[in-house]
Formats: structure tokens, sequence, C-alpha cells
């Protein structure tokens, strides 16, 4: 590692000049001449009939120049996951019913905004409304009113089942008989938004019996896939263009309603077409996070050991299936990895209600998962008097350990990072302090700790990624890859890669990404998956191009290629340094002497090159990755037991991610990560009532911003290497730090006030109602009696 150049050091990032000086190009930003704009007629009922809509009047307005309905589609269906067991469910427009509040109906293309708004008012629909139901366990009562038939498949009786996990190891029943603690506890998280600051937008043109698509997303190859399938389009007539993306975090990765109707409008008008959704519509109508609810019951020995473990995961998936048959499967996930668990007994049930439909959010469960489990884990530690470092170093999975699933956790270090985070941040010595000694005042401050892990990268479509790197005659090199840049640095980081196999500077290389047409298929930012696998096809690649440098030196210098090594654009002899050739003159020489080839170097990477599909959803059965990053983190908070307010005064976060190619970027993602939590923890919440959004805007629903910001140290745990002409085994650092420290601030403010929260956020009234309860509690305590709310 001390002799790498460019791999494991903080370069400033390739698209850091474009954004500072508002050179970067966004959807919004793209303007092509005849645009017309198109607006979206969304559903004002949660679940209700359509018996008759009439587009006559909407037609009939000047300037108006096309309306489409359900009727003007190929009527095929969609969603977040398409297999056999789950089909896809949902289509562009509403056929017949809606089933939540901004459900899109109709669609418009006018010659300006106010037209396109005027004409959606023009829309005339008749409605029977339905009775509708918001709570996945009111939804799931078999008198509970229908919003889809539950899934053939789905265990008991239960209404409104999209679908469902189930698995199990062990005998847990003997291991609960056999334990010497058992204790049972229910968690729940809040609804959250994504908050994206480029509201969603995209332009379609076209021209020339060949779409163009301009659009803010996660993944340009996906997003063709499914655009070409609702249009029955074949791929090669869909090009999705590279845009500069303002922000995703799981949010902007599914087919949304007003992609199709942007391009549908311009098939059909044969002039472009812009839709940018307002931020009032991004609450109140497209996809927020999953809500969790989790019943975990949990045995222990006297000495803290896991002996069993049962838990019930209920997902509120909204009005379709969407992602939230993935995030019971990932629950389980979430909860396998980071302790040993002898017997376990996992269900999952996601389940309709008359929400808008659910999407992944940074972490995909993992952060309510863990909150619950880890808080879980605090309870279980105090009652048998061990201290929360101690259980988990005794539950901790060892490095070369195989889980239940089939996968390894190879180099993984989660008792090093508990450890780490122990020591750094005196863990032991202030737990616990407030309770030993009560300060003066109403300020409380409170420690707390959370362990996570995470995977990275995994089989879903498309699979794998490809990388072309390009010689130019000069030496320096355009690098070609599918990869879209959403903020994480991944053009960065690729260059970074093919800098260090190709010995070439950072400058020297151009990226040309994020273009269906142009580069190859790149399985996008998104499973935590890009700087594995992307970044393994440009070393890959970038080897491929160095090898047949290389090659050709060898054989103009008439020496073994053992006996050549690169450095700075040449080539020199390892033994004779006065040998050599500039790149220049190598490539000369191969278009002189090898039929014209000016040296392009292939790449393609697969994680799991062996298994042929994903692990199964309903029963968990395969291998889902490859690579998994352990962590464990520690918060630090203060409580105002006079206004129950509460805050976080510092984040400590103990890592594995393998190592970090730009430690730079791994910082960035680790603060932007403790911001998500805080946020989680202390702030963010979509509220609702009868489907609809109470707060649907920046100044009603609050974020962190700047000001509530903590001070957020770090450390790695470094467990992997990265060698020059060989494949690497990185792991991700962007999704699974938000959860750690959210278990962490739950743990910290019980540490602070005896409270203890079973879910977030972590509000004042929360806190106050539980002071209250402590209150009441100690003065009917009996003598001996020891009160914890």
């Amino acid at each position: 590692m001390s002799e790498l150049k460019y791999v494991g050091k903080s370069f400033k990032r390739k698209d850091g000049p474009d954004k500072v000086t508002g050179k970067a190009v966004y959807t919004q930003d793209v303007k092509l001449p005849n645009t017309l704009i198109g607006r979206v007629l969304r559903s004002p009922h949660a679940h209700a009939r359509i018996v008759r809509i009439d587009t006559s009047r909407a037609k009939a307005l000047p300037g108006v120049k096309a309306v489409i309905t359900v009727e003007d589609t190929k009527g095929i269906k969609h969603g977040f996951v398409e297999t056999p067991r789950y089909p896809p469910d949902q289509e562009v427009l509403a056929r017949g019913k809606v089933v939540h509040v901004g459900e899109e109906i109709a669609a418009v293309a006018a010659v300006d905004q106010i037209t396109a708004q005027k004409a959606l008012g023009l829309i005339d629909i008749e409605w029977e409304i339905l009775p509708a139901v918001f709570e996945p366990e009111d939804a799931m009562k078999p008198d509970a009113p229908q919003i889809h038939p539950s899934h053939p498949k789905a265990p008991g009786k239960h209404s409104n089942i999209g679908g469902s996990t189930e698995t199990q190891w062990g005998d847990v029943e003997q291991g609960f008989a056999e334990s010497d603690y058992v204790r049972e506890d229910r968690f729940e998280c809040q609804l959250r938004t994504h908050g994206y600051l480029e509201p969603h937008a995209t332009l379609a043109h076209w021209e020339s019996d060949k779409l163009n698509v301009w659009t803010s997303s996660m993944g340009v190859f996906v997003k063709r896939a499914k655009l070409a399938k609702v249009l029955d389009l074949p791929f090669s007539s869909v090009r999705i263009h590279k845009t500069y993306v303002g922000g995703t975090f799981g949010g902007k990765i599914d087919l949304y309603s007003h992609e199709y109707c942007a391009s549908r409008l311009s098939m059909i008008t044969g002039r472009p077409v812009q839709i940018t959704a307002s931020r009032e519509e991004i609450f109140s109508a497209f996809r927020h996070a999953q809500p969790l609810i989790l019943e975990i019951k949990t045995g222990v020995k006297k000495d803290g050991t896991i002996v069993a473990q049962r838990i019930r995961a209920i997902n509120n998936a909204g009005a379709f299936r969407g992602s939230g048959v993935v995030v019971i499967f990932l629950a389980w996930g979430f909860t396998m990895i980071p302790y040993r668990i002898p017997n376990l007994k996992y269900e999952g049930l996601s389940v309709y209600t008359n929400h808008t439909v659910r999407a992944p959010q940074r972490g995909h469960g993992a952060p309510k998962v863990r909150f619950a489990i880890e808080s879980q884990m605090d309870m279980i530690a105090e009652a048998l008097g061990i201290d929360p470092i101690t259980i988990r170093m005794r539950n901790a999975r060892e490095p070369g350990e195989e889980l239940p699933n089939g996968d390894n956790t190879h180099r993984g270090g989660l008792a090093a990072c508990v450890e780490l985070a122990a020591e750094k941040s005196d863990f032991l010595a202030k737990v616990g302090r407030n309770l030993n000694s009560p300060v003066k005042g109403s300020i409380r401050r409170g420690i707390g700790i959370g362990a996570s892990a995470y995977m990275g990268g995994t089989l879903i479509y498309p699979n794998g990624s490809g990388v072309i790197v390009k010689m130019n005659d000069d030496g320096s090199a355009i690098v070609l890859t599918g990869a879209i840049d959403i903020g994480q640095g991944s053009e960065t980081v690729i260059s970074q890669i093919v800098a260090e196999e190709l010995s070439i500077g950072m400058d020297d290389i151009k990226i040309i990404s994020a273009d269906t047409d142009v580069t190859p298929q790149d399985i996008g930012a998104w499973i935590s998956g890009n700087t594995y696998v992307t970044g393994n096809a440009a070393r890959q690649a970038a080897g491929n191009a160095r090898e047949k440098l290389l090659q050709v030196a060898a054989e103009k210098m008439d020496v073994p290629v053992e006996h050549l090594l690169c450095r700075d654009k040449v080539v020199y002899h390892r033994l004779n340094p006065e040998v050599k050739m500039t790149y220049r003159e190598i490539i000369a020489a191969s278009i002189a002497t090898h039929r014209g080839d000016t040296i392009i170097g292939e790449g393609f990477w697969r994680t799991m090159r062996d298994e042929p599909t994903h692990p199964s959803l309903a029963t968990t059965k395969g291998r889902w990755t490859e690579n998994y990053a352990f962590s464990a983190q520690v918060a630090e908070v203060e409580v105002d037991i006079e206004t129950g307010e509460a805050r976080l005064v510092k984040a400590l976060t103990v890592h594995d991610c393998g190592f970090p190619i730009n430690p730079a970027l791994v910082k960035g993602q680790i603060d932007g990560q403790i911001s998500m939590a805080l946020g989680h923890a202390f702030m963010e919440e979509v509220l609702t009532k009868d489907g609809y959004t109470l707060n649907p805007n920046w100044l009603d629903y609050r974020m962190p911003t700047i000001h509530n910001m903590a001070i957020s140290e770090d450390a790695d745990v470094i467990t992997e290497q990265y060698r020059v002409g060989q494949s690497y085994r990185t792991k991700e650092v962007g999704e699974g730090l938000i959860s750690g420290i959210l278990a962490a601030m739950g743990n910290a403010v019980y540490d602070a006030t005896g409270v203890r929260l079973y879910s977030t956020p972590f509000s004042a009234e929360k806190i106050l109602a539980g002071l209250r309860a402590l209150e009441y509690a100690q003065k009917n305590a009996k003598p001996g009696d020891k009160v914890r709310a």
C-alpha cells in the first residue's frame, strides 16, 4: 500500500470544479428547441373507483398538444421487483381505480406551464369513493378493505399481503428453553422522505425513431430497461443521456410515471417534453422510505451469549409492492450478519396500504433493524449486569466465519471495530455517569454504542459492470463507464484505479459515463457495489491496456515482459532503466505492427461470478454477497430534561471498509450518514392523515442543517489491501454507517435520562413523557426497587 501513488490518496473530485462553478448540467438545465411542458393529473382520493374520465375539454384548450390516460398506454406493468414469484403489479397510469392520494391518472403536454396546469383542471372525472386503510396491522385484518388480493403464497389468512419472507435455522423454542434470560420488545420507525435537493425531472425527445431521455436517476441502464419495457420499444430505440444528479439516497431507482408520460407525450407530439415535479408533489405523491414494525424475542445465557432469537418484521409497503418485499428480505440479512445467532426464526410481511408506494432509502431497512436489535442488546446487558461493550464482543462474528446462507465474513472486523470504538471514546468510563453521580442543572449527557454490518454488491439487474479504457496517441486515456456519479465520487475513484494500474496522472484521464448508447453496461449507484464491481472492471480494463503496452514494448526492446515495468507513461527495463519507451512510442508501434491496434483495454466484473442468480426473497436461500463491511459507532448526546429536547454532540464511527481508495470521499460518506441518522433520530417525519401529507414542504418537514451537525470523528480498521494487477475486495461505506449510529443515539438518550425509547423519532414529547413515567415510578417504588423507564 505504501508504494501506491493514486489509490489510497485523497485526490480532489473529478466533478468538483463543474459543481462549484455552476457548470454542471442537471436535467433541468438541458434545453431543447420547441420543448413542451408536461404536467401529471393526480388522484385526490386514497381509494376510489374511476367511473368515468373525460379529457375532451382539456384537449380542446388552445396550447394543449396532447393528453394521455391509461387508454393511451400498452397496458404493460412494471415493478421494483419483477420475478416469477413477484410479477410487476403497477401500470404507469391508473386503470379503473386509484389506491393512494397522488396516484397518476392522466398527463398533458402544453406550450407552457400555465396552460398545462389549466388543462389538468379541465379533465372531468366521476368517482366512486371506496373505504381505505392506512396502518399495516389494520390492513392485515380479514375484514380490511382490499387494496389488492393477498399473495397466494403468503402465510396465514391475512389480507393485503404483498409478499413475505420466512426462514429459520436451529431450534428456536429449544434455544429459548435453554436460555437464562429471555425478553421480548416491539420497535417502530417513522415515515421519512429522502430529502434530495434536485426534484424529479425528465426531458424526453422522440426523434428519428429514437427516444432520447435525460432524467435524474441512480442508474441509466436500469432506467432504460424499465422505460423500454412499458413503451414496448427495443432497448436500441431508447437512449438515456448523462446528466448530473442532485441527490437520490435511494429515491430515484425505480421507474416513475412522469418518466413514462414525458416519453409518451413526446412520441405523440414529436416535440421534446419536460416534466419537473414540484416539491409538494414529491412529498405528497412520490415514493418515501420503508417504515418498519419489529417484534423481537431474544434468549441469552448469563454471560450475554445469544442462544436464540425470533423476529417478526411488518412493512407498510404502500399501495403497490414497490421495494416492500425487498426490505423484509434485507431485514433478515441485517439481523444475520453482525452477531452469531445459533437459533433464529424470522418472518417478514410486506403489507399493502393506501399510502404512496415505498422505495429504498439509504440503508434500506438496516437503520430500523439495528436500532431495534442494538437497543434490546443494551437492555439485556443491563438486566444481566454486563457492560455494553462486553456483550457485543462476546457475540461478534469472527473473520472467516461462514454465515447461515453460505456467505463468508472473510476478513470482517466487527470485534476490532467495537474494541477500537470503546477505546477511542473512553466508553466504559463515561457510560452510566448520570446514574452514578447525577449532575446539577437541566442538561444530561449520555453515551451509547451501536454495531452494524452491510453488504457490498449483490446480483440485481444488470448484475455486472463493464469498463473500456482507450489509450490516446500521447499516452493519456479515455475511460468509458456506465457508472453514474450521484455525489459518491465514482468518477474520481475509477480515475484513481485506472491511474494506478496504468501509471498515468489523474489529469491524463477523461471519464465518459452513464450514457446507454456510448458506455458499457453498469450496475448503477445502488446495492452499494459501485467501487467493488465497477472498480474491479476498471482495474481489469486498465490492466488489459497495460498488458498490451508491455507486450508491444517487449517486442520492440527484445526483452521478456516480466523484465519491464510502467512508470509515469514510460515502460522501463527493470535492470537497465536506460532502456525504455514512452507510451506515445509504444502506441505508435502498436498501430504500425499490430494491424492498427490503438490499445484498448476491456474489463468486466460481476459479484459472486459463480452464482447463477440472486437469493430467494421469500426463503433467503442462496448467496447474497461477497463482501461485508462491519462498523461500531458511538454517540454522545445532550438532553434538556426540562424541555425534552435532545441533540447529538459527538459521533465516532469505527468502520471496516476493506481499504479506502479515497479517504476524503470515505469521510464525506461518513459525515453524510451521520447527518441523515441525526435527522432520523431527532427531527424528520412525514406526517399523514387519511393518506394526505400534512407537511409537504421544507418548512414543515424538519431536516438537519449545518446548525444541527455534530462533531463527527472516524477511524478505519484496514482488513484488505490493493495490489496493482490483482483483483481487490473493498467494502461499502455509503449506506451501512447510518445504522449503528441511530441505535447509539437511542442508547445514549437512555444513558442520559433513563428513558428507553421504542420508536423513532426521539422527540421531545416522547422524552418528556418518559421522564414523567420515570418520576411516577420512582415515587411509587418499594425499597430496593431499581427504577429505570
